[in-house]
């Protein structure tokens, strides 16, 4: 493996540093820009190509299929601005507008706690103005016949502004705007953090090619590295890798309609992607990683994958493996969801962690709100307070029972 090709930063000091430059670090600082922030805007990415990061190895959905209303809400902004691209950015017409391949979550539930609490979560998505169908067994057999539901109670299904999205163009734009609105991309890696000697703002920020540079805010923005980042800082982060697996395959009997992104009791998932379908699921030792370990494991596969795939769809017992590939979420391990906010007494340093498999879907809505965090110390639109750090050292979780 040759060594990083590293660029020093042009100036000596920034009003914002984001560390992480994939899709948290694009859309914080596109977003900064575009509210009108007239400070310089440094962003430190350590993998320019930005292969390895989360971003890349996405499976690109979105849904408003969760127990909690600003989870909700979250994603319908998300599915708005996805849609409405363009517009956002200023009526642009080089920015697309980007479908959503709306096939929809269908959750399923083989108790009826778990059947409760589809239940539960459909009457929040309805009150927030979500189409999700709460449905029995008969009902889901009738709409996909396809399936084989003799195990199953019920299930949730919602066909409007939930599927799956082109989430590297989403990326690609928020990065080429905060660009062109002036942000300062470096290829270099954050190796520490200089604090003042009451340990109560971040003054300096090192990078590998030696300069230290002055900071006003310090985003961290670093995914499944966050941990790491935060150390630096003197702050444990209960953030970690751990691997997804995700399979593309063909089957030999098509289906004769969408599979809808089913999220099976067993803890597999599968939809439609394209001529093809794709599955994935952890790995049943779901434990952290090394933050550069993507190897895979063929097993999963044979043994876990396969067999859930032809027992809930028969006609996926002739199926053929066509490509697979490992990701990581960025997992935090308190309540798998965002860490966001000023840290109670590092007060300019800034969360954007922890997602563990929703990040994508939510940038467009956590990017605008941590923007507005900085700007105004405060949020203008929705309010993200349910997902500061003061839970995280209080030790209270964030509840949301819709995890993947």
């Amino acid at each position: 493996m040759t060594a990083p090709r590293f660029t020093p930063p042009k100036h000596a000091s920034y009003d914002v540093i984001l560390i992480g430059g994939a899709m948290y670090g694009s859309s914080v600082a596109w977003w900064l820009t575009h509210l009108g922030f007239d400070g310089r805007i440094l962003v430190v990415e350590r993998d320019s190509s930005y292969s390895m990061c989360s971003t890349a190895h996405t499976n690109s959905c979105i849904r408003q299929q969760f127990s909690n209303e600003i989870n909700v809400r979250i994603s319908q902004f998300g599915a708005d601005f996805v849609q409405n691209m363009r517009r956002h950015m200023g009526d642009d017409p080089e920015v697309p507008n980007l479908p959503i391949q709306s096939f929809g979550y269908m959750y399923l539930a083989e108790t009826q706690a778990q059947a409760d609490n589809l239940a539960q979560a459909q009457q929040v998505q309805a009150d927030c103005g979500a189409g999700t169908r709460h449905m029995t067994a008969a009902e889901i057999k009738a709409d996909y016949p396809f399936y084989n539901v003799d195990d199953i109670i019920a299930g949730n299904h919602n066909l409007i502004d939930e599927g799956y999205f082109d989430g590297g163009t989403v990326f690609d734009w928020f990065r080429k705007k905060a660009r062109a609105n002036g942000v300062e991309y470096v290829a270099n890696e954050v190796v520490g953090l200089t604090l003042n000697p009451e340990s109560t703002q971040v003054t300096g920020v090192t990078m590998a090619t030696g300069q230290t540079v002055a900071c006003g805010t310090v985003v961290n923005a670093a995914g499944p590295r966050a941990a790491t980042v935060a150390a630096m800082a003197g702050i444990p982060l209960p953030v970690e890798p751990r691997k997804r697996f995700t399979f593309i395959f063909a089957a030999a009997e098509r289906l004769d309609r969408d599979l809808p992104l089913t999220i099976d009791p067993s803890g597999v998932h599968m939809r439609s992607d394209g001529l093809y379908y794709m599955a994935g699921c952890p790995p049943d030792d779901d434990m952290a990683v090394d933050a550069d370990d993507f190897a895979p494991d063929h097993g999963i596969w044979e043994n876990k994958v396969w067999p859930v795939l032809a027992h809930r769809v028969p006609q996926f017992e002739r199926i053929k493996l066509v490509n697979e590939w490992v990701g990581h979420y960025a997992y935090n391990t308190l309540d798998q969801n965002a860490i966001l906010g000023p840290h109670p007494e590092v007060s300019n340093f800034i969360f954007v962690n922890g997602f563990s498999g929703h990040g994508l879907q939510q940038a467009p809505a956590i990017g605008r709100g941590t923007a507005e965090m900085i700007m105004h110390r405060g949020y203008r639109s929705l309010d993200l307070t349910s997902f500061h750090f003061d839970r995280i050292a209080q030790g209270a979780g964030f509840v949301e029972k819709a995890i993947i």
